[in-house]
């Protein structure tokens, strides 16, 4: 088997020239670039453009902010379901779910009480949704609003990708996958975005920042594979406006 890892790796990408790519010959086992003759900037047009397509994918990510760090591992689709973890600077971890227009969220202990803090009212709070799922109101705020809204997602996104002033690094892999790596350095912060060599599917599959106020690494898979979300039983979920009523 061994003797023929050359000849599967020809084959596989005399395969890829059928679905498009050109630069195949017998005995080359290297893949054409898709993006000859393009610039950096257009490049990353081209997989801003493809990414915003995207129905549904993973967002894992790690970031700084003032020093504190949080993390954040979940699938979202562009249907409202997603589901994954956080966690918060001071160690504390949640479990979050969206569906049928519904979000909910369960945190352990270190998770509420970081964010309950130590006012009146606030230890009482913590204890009713200790091992519970925490029903978040409708317009709660734009933070929770948008945290399963996959198009407010890749908008944000854009807005925070550089499309202008790009320079095209050495090709690289993320979790195996080629990629075009293109960076941009300014006033002090580096930002890397690593764009799958795909000529029908560019991907951006990860966003590196270094430097700055906010540095962090977000990285992108599972492309167009649906979120498939259960509700909690209502035995195990509070709802959060009855609970802040009753708080008041």
């Amino acid at each position: 088997m061994r003797a023929n890892r050359k000849l599967w790796a020809a084959a596989t990408v005399c395969v890829a020239v059928v679905a498009g790519v050109t630069g195949c010959s017998q005995g080359d086992d290297k893949a054409a670039d898709p993006f000859a003759g393009l610039t950096a900037d257009a490049i990353a047009k081209k997989s801003i453009d493809t990414t915003k397509a995207a129905t549904a994918f993973r967002m894992n990510g790690v970031g700084k902010s003032e020093g504190a760090e949080t993390t954040v591992d979940f699938a979202v689709d562009d249907k409202g379901n997603c589901q994954g973890t956080m966690t918060d600077p001071k160690g504390g971890k949640a479990e979050m779910l969206a569906t049928g227009g519904t979000s909910y969220m369960k945190g352990d202990d270190a998770f509420w009480s970081s964010g309950t803090g130590e006012e009146g009212g606030s230890d009482e709070m913590a204890k009713a949704v200790k091992g519970r799922w925490m029903k978040m109101p409708s317009g709660a705020g734009e933070d929770e609003d948008n945290f399963c809204d996959l198009k407010k997602i890749v908008k944000d996104m854009e807005e925070d990708t550089p499309t202008k002033g790009l320079t095209r690094e050495a090709d690289a892999d993320v979790d195996g996958t080629p990629t075009a790596v293109l960076s941009k350095k300014e006033k002090g912060e580096t930002t890397t975005f690593y764009v799958a060599k795909d000529s029908a599917k560019p991907y951006i599959l990860r966003v590196v920042t270094t430097g700055g106020d906010d540095p962090g690494t977000v990285t992108l898979s599972d492309f167009g594979k649906a979120v498939s979300v259960t509700a909690p039983p209502a035995s195990e979920v509070v709802d959060m406006e009855e609970l802040m009523k009753g708080a008041s």
